[in-house]
């Protein structure tokens, strides 16, 4: 029986309380994943009483059975199983003799014969890298994708004499994403779900509890092994199988093509869903139209005008380029080497004769895969050249790129002296002359410390609200970009400099990004204003102002993140300590709205990195420039690589996915209730930690006891700042009726003063809103409120001039079932209902007969009827005789359907720890 490998997905509780039972075990296969197998059934208790896997090869033992020898394991090493068709019998005999009571076969490329199958009490069982019947056959996982399908999985099956046609145990599925390749699937299911299923199965027949589902008929397919032989491109095809041909045999056996009469192979594809870029053309064999070599990698064309990217080429002689170097590739002139260097290179000469053993001696020309490494042996390689050389990062697509000594020689030693070394920051600005300077703003996704275009090459335009013009062309975010962006923090949290950095160091990079941010406040609050239609001067004090304390607040916090020692009731006679510790949760993914770009960033990103994670930010689509130029910030502030990235583009694409995605371990949000709500849904996949500020209707009581021009004044700041565009907004004000209509005349007097204008002019009090879209929903709610019978008694229309301005507005006679009384308007539209004269629990029941809980306030003199308020409403905020006056300090949140979470204040630090509980017996 040809039995084959890969991994997969979720699993059930395997505790000791649910499985009892345990087994003899003999493990039939090889590789790292049958490693993992074989050790997860020890730590569960199960007997493994052999190992039977490959000869070395090369010199090189595998995996499995250094693991088992390493235990004392029986390990057998045979060549084959079978002669001429039958079984050898010494090698059935020597099988026999462990006294097995189940074969488990986690990745076996052997055939292996029935008189072993069917020997042990439980038989065998095997795991198939496809949701059985679909794609039987060794090669089951690269069919998935060359077929084009929308789900993959794996298969634990009991063994029979056909191909992969016994009857199930259990199978486990996940989604195909459209640039999945082999490894993808691999790594992120099938490898780690497929170690935890085998020691399911195992458990399950232990106890008596295994299934045997036979296989149907209907779906069955048997494609053949993918040899390199029969991989080549056939170029008469639509992109998308081009695409899905390519992805299906990356990396192994490699999909190819013939240019310039070698045979090349391709890696790294993607569909390119794009204009025509621009690149220099590269004759391909067989294909109708030329590729195109451009800065991003070499674009190909399906016989439906359609492209795939290409990022990556292999030669025959097994050299591995960027695509985008194809015609530069050999332009590297050979480096002349300082004693000290000629000392390193020895190094790391012996360094490769510890792992290429079999090798006699190792020579500029040996090449490290094709002398019998494998993918585990690029890991300990390069972690033995940085504990040797700690200056020396390399990673394990430089051993792909040099897989010849020395070429790897001469690439460490560039990267050594630096040579290799991209610029600081590699950036392609927009730039405007405008507010008295230059502004240079980066329109490109930051990921991973680099401004790159999308990985689909789409971008989109955002526009100046003040006049309707377009700003820059900005890169629109993939589900690649948000599956790289999120490896990146992973990585950077996990095994890179950031993770293993101390408290105050952190604390330092964040007080320079800080001071750089103030640094660049005139420039940052001019794309903040020109991007999101707020007024200057506001922008530089709030905005922008804001956002440097904030930063500076939570970098104060950094080292100040303690945990407790805890009583226990058996600390004695057995001298038991418990305490706790305050850890980073991880990933964090954090999605913002239009209304505060950059202050909404740093609310939530302080926090998080403070906290001592990485993030992955996605900005509202209408406004990404402030975070973008935040992005470039950060870097200059040495913030190392992965720590953030900012993903600008579609909330119903990039915020879903990060919202879903198994390796972001928190979401913070910003933005409307409806998403919030499906946020939660998509973060339940995996029990993701999330907090949400979302929706309001905030109340504003104004008693005839209060300062009444203050109110005047106060009030009409809690409706009209920012535009209106203000989570905390005001949305609906109770009047008392003894004061209501001299309240609304001298409100309508001061709107009058209002200069409404171009927001970079100093004297402008009013500017555009955000986006024409919500200029038209803004008109809608006020057309509405007409329709219901309020009296609308200044403003509800557009202002005729260029770009998105509306009229500061101002209804009355609003009653409490009208539409615009319950929803908010998140704009300049102030909602004014009396209240009658003393009627305080009237006017509070009212003022709770909401279903948000964001902010809420009272104006009065009384401090006793104050205090009764403020305790009465159900509101995460409550201002007394204030309004919108937040501070860093102050935690900020809402009730209901407004959310939960916390931004600001230490509470906000909560958001982003975790709390781990340690007990020592000492």
């Amino acid at each position: 029986m040809l039995r084959t490998a890969p991994r997969l997905l979720r699993t059930i509780c395997t505790t000791a309380a649910a499985y009892q039972h345990k087994l003899k075990l003999a493990l039939i296969g090889q590789s790292v994943f049958g490693q993992e197998v074989y050790n997860k059934l020890r730590k569960e208790g199960h007997k493994v009483v052999g190992v039977f896997t490959v000869p070395d090869k090369n010199g090189q033992a595998d995996p499995l059975a250094l693991a088992a020898e390493k235990d004392g394991t029986p390990v057998f090493k045979f060549p084959k199983w079978r002669a001429k068709g039958k079984p050898i019998q010494e090698v059935v005999a020597a099988y026999k003799s462990v006294g097995a009571e189940l074969n488990v076969l986690p990745f076996c490329t052997q055939f292996i014969p029935m008189d072993v199958i069917d020997c042990p009490k439980h038989g065998s069982i095997i795991y198939h890298p496809s949701i059985l019947p679909r794609h039987r056959g060794a090669s089951a996982i690269n069919w998935t994708l060359i077929q084009g399908d929308k789900k993959a999985g794996f298969t634990i099956f009991w063994a029979d004499d056909g191909l992969d046609t016994g009857p199930i145990l259990l199978q486990r599925e996940c989604d195909v994403g459209q640039n999945d390749t082999v490894d993808d699937l691999y790594n992120r299911f099938l490898f780690p779900e497929g170690v935890k299923a085998m020691v399911e199965a195992v458990h399950l027949i232990a106890d008596g509890k295994a299934p045997r589902i036979p296989q149907p008929k209907e779906g069955a397919t048997y494609e053949g092994i993918q040899k390199k032989e029969n991989a080549e491109i056939s170029w008469d095809q639509p992109a998308a199988a081009l695409h899905n041909w390519i992805r299906g045999h990356d990396k192994v056996p490699g999909a190819w093509t013939t240019i310039n009469g070698q045979v090349v192979t391709f890696y790294g594809s993607s569909l390119l869903d794009a204009s025509v870029p621009a690149g220099q053309e590269l004759t391909i064999k067989g294909a109708s139209r030329p590729g195109l070599v451009t800065k991003n990698g070499l674009v190909v064309f399906g016989n439906d005008g359609k492209m795939v990217l290409v990022r990556n080429l292999q030669f025959e002689d097994g050299k591995m380029i960027l695509a985008s170097k194809y015609f530069s590739a050999d332009e590297t002139t050979a480096l002349e080497f300082t004693e000290e260097e000629k000392k390193i290179a020895e190094d790391i000469r012996a360094i490769w004769k510890g792992i290429l053993s079999n090798v006699s001696a190792i020579e500029d020309s040996t090449d490290f895969f094709k002398s019998g490494a494998s993918s585990m042996h690029v890991v300990r390689m390069l972690e033995e050249i940085k504990q040797k050389h700690y200056g020396l990062q390399l990673q394990n697509e430089d051993v792909y790129m040099a897989t010849k000594f020395a070429d790897f020689i001469q690439m460490a030693v560039r990267k050594l002296r630096g040579e290799d070394k991209e610029e600081e920051l590699v950036i392609d600005y927009v730039s405007k002359n405008m507010n008295n300077m230059t502004v240079n703003m980066p329109y490109q996704c930051f990921i991973n410390g680099k401004f790159i275009d999308a990985d689909d090459g789409k971008t989109y335009d955002t526009i100046n609200p003040a006049d309707g013009s377009v700003i820059a062309s900005v890169s629109s975010a993939s589900v690649a970009d948000v599956d790289k962006a999120v490896a990146a923090a992973k990585k950077a949290f996990e095994n890179g400099e950031w993770g293993r950095m101390n408290a105050r160091e952190r604390g330092r990079l964040m007080y320079r990004l800080a001071d750089l941010m103030e640094e660049h406040q005139e420039e940052l609050a001019t794309i903040e204003s020109i991007d999101s239609g707020a007024v200057y001067t506001l922008a530089l004090k709030t905005h922008i102002g804001m956002s440097v304390q904030t930063f500076r607040y939570f970098a104060g916090w950094c080292d100040k993140i303690q945990g407790a020692t805890i009583p226990i009731n058996q600390a004695r006679p057995n001298h038991n300590l418990t305490f706790t510790k305050k850890e980073p949760i991880g990933v964090c993914a954090i999605i913002i709205p239009w209304n505060y770009p950059l202050m909404m960033l740093a609310w939530k990103s302080a926090a998080c990195l403070a906290a001592g994670n990485t993030l992955v930010l996605k900005p509202a689509q209408v406004t990404p420039l402030t975070s973008l130029k935040f992005a470039e910030l950060s870097a200059k502030a040495g913030f190392p690589k992965g720590v953030i990235n900012i993903l600008p583009g579609s909330g119903g694409l990039v915020g879903q996915h990060l919202s879903e995605h198994p390796d972001v371990r928190k979401v913070g949000f910003t933005g409307s209730t409806p998403t919030g709500k499906q946020i939660m849904k998509s973060a339940a996949a995996n029990l993701k930690k999330v907090s949400l500020e979302l929706g309001g209707k905030s109340p504003l009581i104004i008693f005839s006891d209060c300062d009444l021009d203050r109110a005047v004044k106060m009030g009409m700041g809690a409706v009209y700042f920012n535009k209106g565009e203000n989570c905390i907004a005001a949305g609906r004000l109770f009047v008392e009726e003894s004061i209501h209509d001299e309240f609304v005349r001298k409100v309508v007097e001061e709107i009058k003063k209002m200069k409404i204008g171009d927001p970079l002019d100093r004297s402008t009090d009013h500017g555009p809103q955000n986006h024409k879209a919500h200029l038209e929903k803004l008109l809608q709610y006020c057309e509405t409120g007409v329709k219901e019978g309020a009296t609308l008694v200044y403003g509800g229309r557009q202002v005729h001039r260029p770009g998105f301005f509306m009229e500061p507005t101002v209804f009355t006679d609003v009653e409490d079932h009208m539409y615009i009384a319950q929803e908010e308007s998140f704009g300049p539209v102030m909602v004014i209902s009396k209240f009658k004269n003393g009627d305080v629990d009237g006017v509070l029941q009212r003022a709770n007969a909401t279903e948000y809980g964001l902010a809420s306030g009272v104006f009065t003199k009384d401090i006793n009827k104050a205090l009764y308020i403020s305790e009465k409403l159900e509101a995460g905020t409550v201002f007394i005789n204030t309004y919108n006056k937040t501070d860093v300090a102050a935690p900020f949140g809402g009730f209901k359907l407004s959310g939960f979470g916390k931004d600001l204040g230490e509470e906000a630090l909560h958001e982003y720890l975790r709390t781990k509980a340690i007990t020592v017996e000492y």
